[in-house]
């Protein structure tokens, strides 16, 4: 029989290279290398809403505090892009370099210039008022896919939402027409589709579940299959076709719906998260009252790459 002497030294030993092992395995390649998640502010209240311009600046809200705000990839540094906001929640960058906004507080979609005009293009659904527009997506043909669950906010009058049922939406290119395009969820929240515009994931955080759908030409869903046993509050896509899903950090699937990373965030909640920087190769993360980059050796897909 053969005696080991176990001392806390050497157990100190075993956890660090078990740690260290699970880190490497988990991460699988697409964190860059000797990257390190950087907090580059934490003076808000609740970030939300990450989108990238085609320099790789990042626009993200606080919601709490009605602003939105404006991060330099060349410079690092942060400023305010929009105060007051219509408490804008989700956000992207549309094909012509304006920015969509999920504005809260009236229940609407804005469209806002890079000079900050804000033209209101949704307020309604057949009549009735949107449950409160929450994170978006555009279509290579510039149509806008939007979730609408309903999450009460103290500045509204309402306490009731006018339509029962939370849904998501498509707003046709002409900015004017929307139609239904999936329902059937208990709150769904995160959005996105990938490069080729064919499949769009939509997470049901209140069914703890992820979605995928099938994109037809006329903007319809079809094809409604279970992505993975996890919703989330905002999502992202990388070019290998990797979905990057919020809540407790970052977790990330490949495209067959398998966790093959998951990249801790030190808070509460990680609201949500792109692709920014210089060559789409920095990864944003919204997270409570902080935002934070990654370098990483995947890129995302909202602008084409030379």
């Amino acid at each position: 029989m053969v005696h080991f002497k176990i001392t806390l030294k050497s157990i100190f030993i075993i956890l660090l290279v078990v740690n260290f092992c699970s880190c490497t395995s988990q991460s699988t390649g697409i964190i860059a290398e000797g990257a390190e998640l950087s907090q580059i502010a934490n003076t808000f209240s609740f970030t939300e809403g990450p989108a990238a311009n085609e320099e790789g600046d990042v626009f993200f809200t606080d919601q709490p505090n009605d602003q939105i705000l404006k991060w330099s990839a060349s410079k690092n540094t942060i400023e305010v892009f929009k105060k007051p906001s219509g408490r804008a929640n989700g956000l992207y960058v549309d094909h012509k370099g304006n920015l969509l906004a999920a504005a809260d507080e009236h229940n609407e979609l804005w469209q806002i210039g890079m000079n900050g005009n804000i033209d209101t293009l949704i307020t309604q659904f057949e009549g009735k008022k949107l449950n409160g527009p929450n994170d978006l997506w555009v279509d290579l043909k510039g149509g806008i896919y939007f979730t609408d669950p309903y999450y009460q906010r103290p500045y509204w009058d309402r306490t009731t939402p006018d339509i029962k049922e939370k849904r998501v939406y498509y707003v046709a290119p002409n900015r004017k027409d929307i139609t239904i395009a999936a329902e059937g969820f208990v709150q769904p929240n995160g959005i996105i589709g990938t490069a080729d515009g064919k499949t769009l994931y939509i997470a049901d955080i209140g069914a703890k579940k992820t979605y995928s759908f099938t994109i037809n030409d006329n903007g319809d869903l079809t094809n409604k299959t279970l992505f993975t046993e996890m919703g989330s509050d905002g999502m992202t896509i990388d070019h290998k076709g990797n979905v990057y899903l919020t809540g407790d950090g970052v977790t990330v699937f490949n495209k067959d719906g398998k966790q093959i990373a998951h990249i801790p965030v030190n808070e509460e909640w990680t609201a949500n998260v792109t692709f920014g920087g210089k060559n789409q190769e920095t990864l944003f993360i919204t997270a409570k009252g902080a935002v934070y980059t990654l370098r990483m050796n995947v890129h995302g897909v909202r602008y084409p790459m030379d």
